[in-house]
């Protein structure tokens, strides 16, 4: 009779341990942007008491993170920094790059691009404005779906599935938009092909965005010019709304949109 290695045993517990983190940070994904235990439990089809005890290891490795106001879960900082390094393997990053660069330097102002992650538009590429005060837009910010020029462009362009969650909590919000005005910011975007906002996101602060569409015509991401009034006021007849649409359309045809 063979015998089994003693350290065969705490090797299989490892691996098997290591499938079930990776599990629930699966679930937490497929629930995002947050989750209460029980649900999350029930979606794994795993005991709450179990689920716990790993949620506790990844809270303290970073991979998740807990709401102290409602309790729930969600995906931490350690995740998304996993995550924006397998974006940087997408089409659409390596191809914006330098012409969201150039960009930059035509309009002098902050540009960037976002990209539908687990928790929303999330800012994967910066082009900051070279001047003594720029606005701080970094790498990994997630943008709100209703009160950002970034997320207006998302929740027009991404399918219903797939923005009805945050939509439905934005719109809980006090002044959220009314269904009627989101189906008229819409039918403009379709139209013109740029979202502009004037201080929604922070006062003082104008934006404008453009869709990058792939095959098959689905949004890749979004790219958007920000900058601080009244230097610049995200005017769609102006120079920096021309370029960004050149520059946006020149992307989804080397992106086969």
């Amino acid at each position: 009779m063979t015998n089994i290695p003693e350290e065969a045993s705490p090797r299989r517990q490892k691996v098997q341990a290591a499938e079930v983190g990776t599990d629930i940070l699966k679930a937490l994904a497929e629930l995002a942007p947050s989750t209460s235990l029980s649900r999350l439990a029930n979606h794994l089809d795993m005991p709450a008491s179990k689920v716990h005890r790993y949620l506790q290891a990844l809270i303290a490795s970073g991979f998740a993170e807990q709401d102290p106001r409602t309790n729930h879960y969600g995906l931490g900082q350690a995740a998304l920094f996993v995550g924006l390094a397998a974006l940087g393997r997408l089409d659409v990053v390596k191809i914006a790059a330098p012409l969201l660069t150039a960009l930059r330097d035509e309009v002098g102002e902050t540009c960037f691009l976002a990209v539908w992650a687990n928790q929303g538009p999330t800012v994967v590429l910066v082009e900051q404005a070279v001047r003594a005060v720029t606005l701080v837009t970094q790498v990994g910010s997630v943008l709100p779906l209703l009160g950002s020029s970034t997320g207006l462009v998302f929740n027009t362009f991404l399918p219903d599935a797939e923005t009805r969650a945050l939509r439905q909590e934005a719109l809980r919000l006090p002044a959220a938009p009314t269904a009627e005005e989101l189906q008229a910011q819409a039918a403009r975007l379709r139209e013109t092909g740029i979202q502009p906002v004037q201080g929604l996101l922070m006062a003082g602060v104008n934006a404008l965005s453009a869709p990058l569409f792939g095959v098959g015509g689905r949004l890749a991401g979004v790219l958007t010019v920000v900058g601080a009034a009244p230097g610049f006021t995200a005017d769609l007849e102006g120079i920096a709304a021309s370029r960004l649409r050149d520059t946006a359309r020149g992307i989804s045809q080397r992106l086969g949109g």
